[in-house]
């Protein structure tokens, strides 16, 4: 427990991406760019035809919670750069895997 007497309680937020490409054979995976990181997702929460390349969501564990505009991606960026969550934010990006294999043991090392 930290000075103070208080528990530490991590928070879980929605981190922004830019969908960049679309499955073709999954229609509800998309592509999104976060920090250079490039992860599907499942859009299936959003409204049909709601997002298209180019487009910003808000995306939490891998699905993508709603389009918010350019302007607002980019503040909750600083957001969690401010808070010192940005690292930990493309570090849960990495951990998606929706229509992606596995790497092997060869391609970890």
């Amino acid at each position: 427990m930290p000075a103070g007497g208080t528990a530490r309680t991590d928070m879980c937020l929605a981190i922004p991406g830019q969908i960049v490409d679309f499955s073709p054979q999954q229609p509800l995976l998309a592509k999104v760019d976060v920090g250079g990181v490039k992860r599907n997702i499942n859009v299936g929460l959003l409204e049909d035809n709601e997002v298209g390349v180019g487009d910003w969501v808000l995306i939490h564990v891998g699905f993508a919670l709603s389009k918010i505009s350019e302007e607002g991606a980019r503040e909750q960026l600083r957001m969690l750069e401010a808070m010192g969550e940005n690292e930990l934010a493309i570090e849960e990006v990495r951990g998606y895997s929706f229509g992606e294999r596995a790497p092997s043991a060869d391609e970890t090392t």
